[in-house]
């Protein structure tokens, strides 16, 4: 595993060839993926190695690069010749562990940035939204990928949001554009030119502009009436080039944003399941129990005096899981199910000839038949029961949810 160290200043610019790095980083000597000051050496040769304002190690090999970093990679190249197994080659686990690592890093920082600029945007896109205004967001390359999604979280979440093209923008579409909007404006550097092009036409509206950027002194941060800082150390790009951290904490700002907005705007399940009519959310979301449940003449219902002989044949007879024991006054009384059954049979093979009311469950879960659909999925899961009992005001039945139908539903 040789090393080599290019253009040599400090500790600024050593490496190895099987360990990704950075050459541009003041105090990324050796990088196994670890914030700067974070990490050290770990195996016996190396401890105590790192000191403060030193290096980052190499993945698994316990080695650290302080300032003097040369000498240290010397010692690891001696080590490597002399016991090879102390330098282990990073897995594909390991270089996916490093990449989240960063990622998350990057994204704790921008919590402890959190402050009053994003206290003052959600109230400027609230009030946009409340005067039926919306959010035009604006970016370009992977920026622009991660304003699609901001956009497409907002609408659902009850902010209308709409995406800015920033190439035909000057050839027609600013007419998207409104008096009252608010701009959200993504770019990591601030400096990106087709943003910037159309800036000036967009200040010709009474709209407020947001900047998601990276340098405070850029030309969209002082263009902007709010500024949100998502600059990052690093990439989590071996080659410190690729969009991975700077979209990541976009996107996880975005996403604050939008969830914020959601609460200070009073969205709520309903209000969601509007927006979301397809699909698992919106079938568990609008639908109501009464619209999947078997009803009343689908039901197996007996009396407490039915031998379980006679049980069985009712449930066979409607291809039901389970019976439903009800009074004279048609009140609930207990259920039975063929789980029920299989379990007393072990201990009694002449259970066919007892009643059913020594052997239900009494005081069964049940549901409201105008409950939401999703009520059903919760109870079924907590209770890990297969058969819900529906009834109405008077706690009568009036039908049962089976959880195979849930499937054919698409509920599940």
């Amino acid at each position: 595993m040789p090393f080599h160290f290019p253009g040599m200043s400090g500790s600024n610019a050593v490496c190895s060839t099987h360990v990704p790095y950075r050459s541009d980083a003041h105090g990324f000597s050796i990088w196994n993926g670890f914030p700067p000051r974070t990490a050290c050496g770990t195996t016996p040769w190396t401890s105590g190695r790192c000191k403060s304002g030193g290096g980052v190690a190499i993945a698994l090999t316990g080695c650290c690069g302080p300032s003097g970093a040369l000498k240290v990679c010397a010692e690891v190249l001696a080590r490597y010749n002399a016991c090879p197994h102390y330098i282990v080659r990073m897995d594909y686990l390991e270089k996916a562990a490093r990449v989240l690592d960063i990622e998350i890093f990057e994204l704790k920082r921008l919590r402890e940035r959190l402050g009053e600029n994003f206290a003052r945007a959600v109230e400027l896109i609230k009030e946009a939204v409340d005067a039926r205004g919306k959010v035009v967001v604006l970016g370009v390359g992977k920026s622009g990928h991660i304003g699609a999604k901001i956009a497409a979280t907002l609408t659902s979440t009850g902010s209308p949001a709409v995406v800015l093209d920033s190439s035909n923008a000057l050839h027609g579409d600013l007419g998207m554009v409104a008096d009252g909007d608010v701009v959200l404006a993504l770019s990591a550097s601030g400096e990106t030119e087709e943003l910037l092009r159309i800036l000036p036409a967009v200040a010709r509206f009474r709209v407020q502009i947001i900047a998601f950027c990276g340098d405070p002194k850029s030309t969209l941060a002082q263009s902007a009436h709010v500024f949100l800082d998502v600059n990052i150390e690093q990439e989590a790009c071996p080659l410190n080039l690729a969009p991975t951290s700077s979209t990541t904490v976009m996107l996880a700002l975005g996403d604050a944003l939008a969830m914020v907005l959601l609460e200070a705007r009073g969205f709520n399940k309903e209000d969601f399941a509007k927006f979301h009519p397809a699909g698992l959310i919106g079938r568990s979301l609008l639908m109501r129990v009464h619209q999947i449940m078997r009803p009343r003449e689908s039901m197996a219902i007996v009396s407490t005096n039915t031998t379980i002989r006679d049980v069985l044949k009712a449930m066979t007879s409607v291809r039901a899981g389970a019976a439903v024991i009800a009074g004279e006054d048609r009140q609930l009384l207990g259920v039975f199910t063929h789980g029920d059954f299989v379990r007393n049979f072990q201990a009694d093979s002449k259970i066919g000839e007892r009643l059913v009311a020594d052997l239900m469950t009494l005081n069964p879960v049940t549901v409201h038949k105008d409950k939401l659909a999703v009520e059903v999925l919760n109870l079924l899961e907590r209770h890990r029961i297969d058969d819900l009992v529906v009834v109405d005001d008077n706690s009568v039945p009036v039908g049962i949810v089976d959880s195979q139908d849930l499937t054919r539903l698409k509920l599940l």
